[in-house]
């Protein structure tokens, strides 16, 4: 679950003749992530692609520009692969050029309409002049000008003298001056000093209204097209949607197996390939793989540089990591989504994903912890889920979407807030809110709670906004300490499974050191009144040995060299107050969103009932559109502002402190089926 997929490497050589087979069977495996070969061996080259590639990539081609256009999709479920094999050496590819001809008619008409909008645009700004086109642009003895100006009464005064030497009309905004040639600069000047905006004069003959009218009959012929070419399109997706989609993957699959060749080292007689693929799925492929191969070898990675420390440069780069598998059960799979976004992990590192799948939506929900808005979001990944869940990101965000819908509706009840308000006292709640209040009110009363953390308000429901606001900072920064803890166990586990007890304790057991004593020496130093700032303690010198370990660390561990290690070593100490201190945005940003709700229900709701209880329905009627508003915004807000903070704890603060994302994704020849089944 914290490990992703234990992988093998696989090296093959055989017969030249082989290589076909050998690279379907790779496929048929579904497992097997082959290494580009680099091409820097004597004698040896790239493979030359298997000559029915250029076929297939052209079909592929004209099927992938299809569906960009028409954006199929695929609710069915796959179809078997003699299906789609058929449908292929039929008629398919003939339906793939029948809708391309529909596209392109389509896009033609899009774009002559485009064209001829501008002309109406044109036309209708020069419409008001009545003055034929052709006068404008057939003589060749007389220069036209056209512009657009909204100083056009003050023509007569700029031009002045000019105006006996050309001809001009005025229609409103709309100047045109006819003028012989030596007199253009001049009405050029002129036009610029009314801040006229140029018009360039349209093609054809007759008046612009004439040539308007006609425009607009063709645009609506055009759209007629367009519609019709919709109409097609439609058609052909709900009929041939489906296959295309099958098609796509299948030829999309036999694409990557006819190149194929050029990942793999060839000689005139001879091939030989490297490739990595699951460790438990190694006897299934020896089995199959050494019927076209003379030579085969699929050996467990081992990791030979443990113990070795961090400077050790160059052995470390030579060093060619497995791509990863992720190894999450179906619960958390989804969570990888998020992972992906600072990258894989490191193979050999723990794979924080299935942690994340939990964490994640809880710090989601103790930020925006609105029952309200939970539901809402929920709903929300219901609706997206029935839209796109059919397609695997889609699924991924449906299902994150309602986890985080979940875990704020959880917080939400036990704040007692819903759409900003308090609903503790609401009569609806009465029978859940009382046993709460009663049953956890003394709980905890006199215990290390109270006297060792500071928790004042540790009953239900949970006022964040109210009595519970010093809790709320408090339980922020313990959730924080608690998550930084966590990302640095897994951090020693990391450096410890890489290099050894002894790096591990100075790289990130100093960590743990000053974690742990800082936040126990500031604890103390909260609840009890009698203990000093600097007084000294096991806390205390938990924290001092934990810099001098850290020193070491950075000085041999991590090549800063003893100097540096000196210099750094505390300043990195108080970068990690900054981290802790940084779990704050929990309870800021959570305020934040509690009280922008509750000034919209103030202002508008409880403003509305006021209004209509002194009958002022018109007010009444807009504050309750303010009051909808506001809640949209809230709304809006809370999807977004807690998604980014609660990503930043977990990117920035947590994984920093553990995650290496330099991690391939491993990605096995012909791809994962999803819409063919049966290859």
């Amino acid at each position: 679950m914290l490990s992703t997929v234990e992988m093998s490497r696989l090296t093959m050589a055989g017969s030249s003749n082989n290589l076909d087979e050998a690279l379907r069977i790779c496929a048929d495996l579904g497992n097997v992530h082959i290494k580009p070969y680099s091409g820097d061996t004597d004698g040896i080259t790239v493979g030359t692609p298997h000559p029915d590639a250029d076929d297939v990539s052209a079909l592929l081609a004209k099927v992938r520009s299809v569906n960009s256009a028409l954006k199929c999709s695929n609710k069915q479920g796959p179809v078997s692969s003699k299906n789609v094999k058929d449908a292929i050496s039929g008629s398919f590819p003939e339906k793939v050029d029948s809708i391309t001809e529909i596209i392109a008619k389509k896009s033609d008409a899009e774009n002559e309409i485009s064209k001829l909008s501008e002309r109406v645009a044109i036309l209708t700004t020069i419409a008001p002049l009545d003055l034929p086109v052709e006068l404008m642009t057939e003589i060749a003895s007389v220069d036209v000008y056209l512009g657009e100006t909204s100083k056009a009464g003050k023509a007569a005064q700029v031009f002045g003298e000019l105006s006996s030497r050309v001809e001009m009309h005025i229609a409103g905004n709309v100047i045109a001056v006819a003028c012989q040639g030596k007199d253009g600069a001049e009405v050029q000047m002129a036009l610029g000093e009314l801040g006229a905006k140029s018009i360039q004069i349209p093609t054809g003959k007759g008046t612009p209204s004439k040539l308007l009218d006609q425009a607009s009959k063709d645009i609506n012929i055009l759209e007629r097209t367009v519609a019709d070419c919709d109409s097609e399109m439609q058609s052909w997706t709900n009929a041939n949607g489906r296959m295309l989609m099958a098609v796509q993957e299948h030829l999309e699959r036999e694409s990557e197996i006819l190149t194929g060749h050029t990942l793999c080292a060839t000689s005139a007689h001879a091939f030989a390939l490297e490739a990595w693929l699951p460790t438990s799925e190694a006897d299934a492929a020896r089995s199959v793989l050494s019927k076209v191969s003379s030579h085969l070898s699929i050996e467990a990675f081992v990791d030979d540089h443990h113990g070795h420390g961090h400077d050790d440069d160059h052995h470390h780069h030579e060093t060619e990591y497995p791509p990863i598998e992720y190894n999450n059960m179906a619960a958390t799979k989804h969570a990888s989504l998020l992972t992906n976004l600072v990258g894989r992990p490191k193979y050999g590192t723990l794979d924080p994903t299935s942690i994340i799948a939990f964490t994640f939506p809880i710090f989601y929900g103790l930020i925006l912890g609105d029952a309200g808005y939970g539901l809402v979001i929920m709903l929300l990944a219901l609706f997206l889920k029935s839209k796109i869940g059919h397609d695997p990101a889609g699924a991924v965000a449906s299902r994150i979407l309602m986890n985080m819908g979940i875990a704020t509706f959880i917080v939400g009840v036990l704040t007692a807030e819903a759409f900003g308000f308090v609903i503790e006292k609401w009569d609806a709640f009465v029978w859940l809110y009382e046993p709460m209040y009663s049953g956890t009110k003394y709980a905890l009363q006199d215990t290390v709670f109270i006297e060792w953390f500071g928790l004042s308000h540790t009953y239900l429901p949970f006022h964040r906004a109210g009595g519970a606001l010093q809790d709320y900072i408090l339980l922020s920064i313990y959730l924080g300490c608690a998550h930084l803890l966590l990302g640095f166990i897994i951090g020693f586990i990391n450096v410890f499974k890489a290099h050894g007890i002894v790096a591990a304790f100075f790289e990130k057991g100093s960590w743990l050191l000053i974690l742990i004593g800082g936040s126990a020496h500031i604890l103390r130093f909260i609840t009890d009144d009698s203990y000093g700032t600097f007084e000294g303690s096991i806390w205390s010198m938990m924290v001092i040995v934990g810099v001098l370990c850290l020193i070491i660390g950075l000085a041999v561990y991590e090549g800063f060299g003893w100097l540096g290690g000196m210099i750094m070593g505390p300043i990195e100490t108080f970068g990690l107050l900054a981290n802790t201190l940084s779990y704050l945005r929990i309870m800021a940003v959570g305020v934040a969103g509690v009280k922008i709700a509750e000034i919209g229900n103030e202002m508008g709701f409880h403003g509305m009932a006021d209004a209509i209880s002194s009958g002022d329905y018109l007010i009444a009627f807009a504050l309750f559109f303010l009051w909808i508003g506001v809640q949209v915004f809230a709304l809006a807000l809370g999807l977004l502002s807690p998604s980014i903070h609660a990503i930043r704890l977990h990117f920035v603060e947590w994984m920093g402190k553990f995650h290496d994302g330099s991690g391939e994704e491993f990605q096995p020849l012909g791809g994962r089926p999803l819409h063919v089944e049966g290859h």
